[in-house]
């Protein structure tokens, strides 16, 4: 009986239908080697689809989407809600020795850049490494 009422309750705070209907979602497109394109919603589990075309892959990923959410909501499941890359400020501090901040600031200087950018630069080639080398792993 108290399960019953939880079930309920929990019906009853949930968001209407056309609520995550609306919402807008990231969508990631990958090009195929063997040609068209495949689509996914990374947040939405499971949620993808394939398109010979651009125009045929967003016409797909439109349904995918809304079937998936469709689905989820009838079952009672969550639906999750999008993240965005706006949740970040793109600013953080970090603390160094003083030995790194001058070698840094030092480059900085060399390159005729603000230790900033040089910091974002290095942040960039070091993640875009860190890329290629997961990939290589994966294709061994």
């Amino acid at each position: 009986m108290a399960t019953a009422r939880a079930i309920t309750r929990k019906k009853m705070q949930r968001k209407l239908l056309e609520y995550y209907l609306a919402l807008q979602y990231p969508l990631n497109v990958y090009a195929e080697p063997e040609g068209g394109y495949t689509a996914v919603f990374p947040d939405l589990p499971g949620c993808m689809t394939q398109g010979e075309t651009l125009e045929e892959l967003v016409a797909m990923a439109e349904d995918a989407r809304a079937g998936w959410i469709e689905t989820e909501y009838e079952r009672g499941n969550e639906i999750p809600l999008p993240s965005y890359t706006e949740e970040y400020s793109g600013k953080f501090n970090v603390r160094i020795p003083k030995s790194l901040h001058r070698s840094m600031a030092e480059a900085a200087e060399r390159e005729g850049i603000s230790l900033n950018q040089y910091v974002v630069y290095l942040l960039s080639r070091g993640d875009a490494q860190a890329r290629v080398e997961r990939l290589l792993v994966e294709r061994q």
